[in-house]
């Protein structure tokens, strides 16, 4: 009997302790359980005030620059090249000697010219003696009218001859003086076409060409509705700016200055010209490459401006992230202009004060969902300078 309770004692402290056990392990659990549902916190994000400022809008046209003064050089007499004075590719000042023509049968042609000059001048002065004679005769009765007429007629054929015979003199010094062909213009040389030995024709063999190239011209065309927008900005008396990129650079700019706007529409293609003036002091453009031209097309008192990282897409709308004052973010979409730098113009969809996440939209799965806004500043510029003030504070 007594094995008997001690029995029954012992099973009964192990279904205590079974029980015991089984009330800590679903104690766990449950705190467990707990643990799991807790939520996360809401994710931090980047957020900034829709940027409202005084802007001015570019639009972007292909040119093809242009040298301002571009010669085909030729002969003005004919001969053979002597020498060929200049460096193919070369700078060469305006003056400068490039090619010289054989000039002995010019410079025999001059001596010609001087003694038919000098044979003129001495037949002058013996029609002026006659002719003086001839007047004191005749107011002696010595000759006849007609016979000091014949004087004076041969003293005015005489002063035609020293005229003719300088012009003829002139002429043969100019064709010599032309067989010194120099650069009419400062720029840079081509290819020499014609090479010592080589006969050259007056006026149409072409020896070299000259192009200038500093400063150099852009030519661009703008369409009817860009060209008008830019013509109604304010003018203040001040060339107009224009920004210059050529194709085969990646982010140089350089800044030109238009100076000429043709006066008349293309009616073939509904464009008008415009023409910028670009320095090239360093030589690094060269005429014929292709460049893109911006210019100012409007100016807005008050645009709406937000970071082009805020604009997401989706199929043909654009909306961004707005958080409200509980912290939730929403969608909102907006109608976008052209770009300013880092920001986009917000036609429609956004007033200022509204903020916008620019950093850490892809945190957000969807409207409504709670985050953790940190306000930064809408340029990127800004938030660079920003950033390098806080690193500043924190060294100190």
């Amino acid at each position: 009997m007594e094995s008997l309770i001690t029995k029954n004692l012992s099973e009964s402290g192990r279904v205590l302790g079974l029980a015991i056990a089984l009330a800590v392990l679903m104690t766990g659990c449950e705190a467990q359980s707990d643990e799991a549902i807790a939520p996360p916190p809401p994710p931090e994000v980047d957020v900034a005030e829709v940027l409202v400022d005084r802007v001015t809008l570019w639009e972007s046209f292909t040119g093809r620059v242009a040298s301002p003064e571009t010669v085909d050089l030729r002969p003005r007499v004919s001969g053979y090249i002597d020498e060929v004075a200049f460096e193919e590719g070369e700078l060469v000042q305006a003056g400068d000697l490039l090619f010289q023509i054989d000039p002995r049968p010019y410079k025999a042609r001059a001596q010609a010219a001087r003694a038919e000059l000098a044979l003129a001048n001495s037949q002058l002065e013996l029609a002026r003696s006659e002719a003086g004679r001839a007047k004191t005769l005749l107011e002696s009765r010595a000759i006849s009218q007609e016979e000091y007429d014949q004087r004076n007629a041969a003293l005015l054929s005489a002063r035609a001859r020293v005229q003719a015979a300088q012009a003829a003199l002139d002429a043969a010094e100019l064709d010599l003086q032309y067989t010194r062909i120099t650069a009419p213009v400062s720029g840079r040389a081509g290819r020499a076409l014609v090479t010592r030995g080589n006969l050259a024709n007056a006026d149409q063999s072409l020896l070299t060409t000259v192009v200038s190239v500093d400063p150099l011209h852009v030519y661009f065309e703008a369409d009817e509705k860009s060209a008008s927008r830019s013509q109604q900005l304010p003018v203040t008396g001040q060339p107009r700016s224009v920004r210059i990129a050529l194709g085969d650079e990646d982010g140089r700019q350089y800044q030109g200055e238009l100076d000429f706007v043709d006066n008349h529409l293309n009616p073939g293609t509904g464009t008008l010209q415009y023409r910028a003036v670009v320095s090239n002091s360093d030589g690094l453009i060269r005429p014929g490459q292709f460049a893109r031209v911006e210019m100012p097309v409007a100016k807005l008192d008050s645009a709406l401006l937000v970071n082009r990282k805020a604009v997401l897409t989706d199929q043909d709308r654009r909306y961004v992230y707005v958080v409200d004052e509980n912290n939730l973010a929403s969608t909102r979409q907006v109608t976008t202009g052209r770009q300013v730098d880092d920001l986009l113009v917000i036609r429609d969809g956004l007033q200022s004060g509204d903020l916008v996440i620019i950093n850490g939209v892809q945190k957000v799965y969807g409207p409504g969902m709670e985050v953790s806004p940190q306000l930064v500043a809408m340029r990127e510029s800004d938030q660079d300078a920003d950033a390098v003030a806080v690193a500043r504070e924190m060294a100190q």
